[in-house]
């Protein structure tokens, strides 16, 4: 007797439907599974055998064929294992069931028949929606990140056991469901706040307009100056992510299996630090089946790259796609896969290798050519595709020992807010725009109209600095943000002015 029960696979960050195919025949025992199975999918033959065994029913003593179709598409993972053993159960005629047309299936099983927690369940559940299914069987321990998606019944499952009884009618199991207000709200405190920051008055002023805009930025200074200390407090000023947004970051983390018990859903920006040992493939993705790197990890949120020059120069290039497009591209000879990457780029450096060039309480050890050296780590078209240069200082006493507190993130996150809601509203008609710093040059004519005044301005600095036109973009885009959170219309030269002021590797301090 032939079975079909419905399924799903992973391909990038979506899911497409599968289904799997189950044929008893008579003829010598066997268990062949076909339709581009990999490893962990070929190797579930045991542990649906064990589970079906232990969980109280019959294993067929017959030739028993799983295909997986459609069969060009690469199948991996234990996802399958319960699809299987349904399937199985429902060719030998042990499970009589009419949900099975309406119901998709997910899950590991463990040898005793437990189900265990797959990857990828939220991509699955929102393709099962779109394939019009009336729900989805998932592990129990999936079941709150499947409830995510609206419109189609969870039914998280313990056990084989426990499956096959809610499919024959026999026993009810309350669909999944979760308060989303509630997790945004669980969410929506940090452990840091920009209060605790001493001093350093421009840079907090750098990281609003980078908020402000969705800028990426640079920050070059002495070891100690807090370069890192603000890049972990910049998602506490990041507008809240939007129910899609949090659904595309989720997504991520579901493919992954980085999603922690008890949180079904990111509400909170991501802050990814990668260590600078990381590989390309490890930063942008990759692998043999391709995977989702950190730049996809801290998609709607933060990058952050601390002591950049120590990362091998073949990585750091590799950012310059998604800081153009928002997404990573893996071209395989089978297949090419896209990752959501649109993200906040933060790079931190010292001045030089030693940390102190240009100190006035520490003398720099290096030669000019260990300098020169260090800093072309970082290429120039790299350079380029970062919108904000920063200098930061060393911290005097008196700022660092000060009593007073700074002005708290929740005061600079209501300025970010308002002067995003202008760039919705100014944005509302272009479709993947959703901030000043992801204007394309077409989109700056239109947005970023220049008086007299602003435009001999900026005619000066190109002129004087030798900057490119991809540097006189990023600074009318600097400008328009800045523009905003001064809740003016108009660009006007005091807005051009402060954004000259963040291309400051333009102005010869690169050698």
């Amino acid at each position: 007797m032939l079975a079909k029960i419905k399924s799903s696979a992973v391909v990038g960050v979506d899911a497409l439907p599968v289904t799997v195919e189950v044929d008893i025949a008579y003829g010598l025992p066997a268990f062949a599974t076909v339709g581009l199975a990999e490893g962990a999918v070929r190797e579930s033959r045991e542990r649906v055998k064990a589970a079906i065994k232990n969980s109280g029913y019959d294993f067929p003593n017959r030739r028993i064929t799983v295909n997986l179709a459609p069969a060009d598409v690469r199948k991996e993972g234990a996802g399958y294992d319960l699809p299987m053993a349904l399937g199985i159960l429902t060719a030998a005629e042990t499970l009589k069931s009419m949900k099975l047309e309406k119901y998709g299936v997910i899950g590991e099983l463990s040898l005793d028949g437990s189900i265990r927690p797959a990857k990828g369940v939220l991509p699955m559940a929102l393709a099962a929606r779109k394939a019009g299914m009336e729900g989805i069987l998932v592990p129990v321990a999936n079941a709150e990140e499947a409830a995510v998606v609206a419109g189609i019944k969870i039914i998280g499952v313990k056990t084989l056991y426990e499956a096959v009884e809610f499919l024959a009618g026999t026993m009810e199991v309350t669909p999944a469901t979760i308060d989303r207000p509630a997790i945004f709200q669980d969410n929506a405190n940090h452990d840091v706040d920009f209060d605790e920051v001493k001093g350093q008055e421009h840079v907090k002023r750098a990281m609003e307009v980078t908020a402000a805009g969705g800028h990426n930025i640079l920050m070059k200074g002495p070891p100690g100056s807090g370069k890192t200390m603000m890049a972990r407090r910049l998602p506490t000023i990041l507008p809240d992510l939007t129910f899609e947004e949090a659904l595309e970051t989720t997504k991520v983390y579901s493919v992954m299996g980085l999603l922690k018990n008890g949180t079904p859903l990111l509400s909170a920006r991501p802050f990814r630090s990668p260590h600078h040992t990381i590989s390309d493939a490890g930063l942008i993705g990759g692998g043999q089946t391709p995977r989702p790197g950190e730049v996809s990890l801290a998609h709607n949120g933060v990058l952050f790259l601390d002591e950049s020059p120590e990362f091998k120069r073949n990585v750091l290039e590799v950012l310059r796609q998604p800081l153009e497009d928002g997404k990573v591209t893996i071209s395989r000879a089978a297949s090419s896969v896209s990752f959501p990457a649109r993200f906040i780029l933060v790079i931190a450096l010292n001045p030089c290798p030693c940390g102190y060039l240009g100190d006035l309480k520490h003398s720099c050890k290096c030669t000019p050519v260990q300098v020169q050296r260090y800093e072309s780590r970082l290429s120039g078209p790299l350079l380029d595709r970062i919108d904000m240069h920063l200098e930061v200082p060393s911290i005097p006493y008196k700022e660092m020992s000060g009593a007073g507190m700074g002005e708290s993130s929740s005061a600079i996150k209501e300025r970010v807010q308002l002067a995003r809601g202008l760039q919705k509203k100014r944005f509302a008609k272009r479709k993947n725009l959703y901030c000043n710093g992801q204007m394309m040059p077409r989109d700056l004519k239109k947005f970023c109209p220049l008086d007299k005044t602003s435009e001999k301005l900026i005619e000066n600095a190109v002129e004087r600095f030798g900057l490119s036109a991809r540097s006189y973009h990023r600074i009318l885009k600097i400008g328009r943000t800045i523009a905003d959170l001064d809740r003016s219309e108009a660009l006007r030269a005091e807005h051009i002015a402060e954004a000259i002021q963040y291309r400051r590797l333009d102005h010869g301090n690169r050698h």
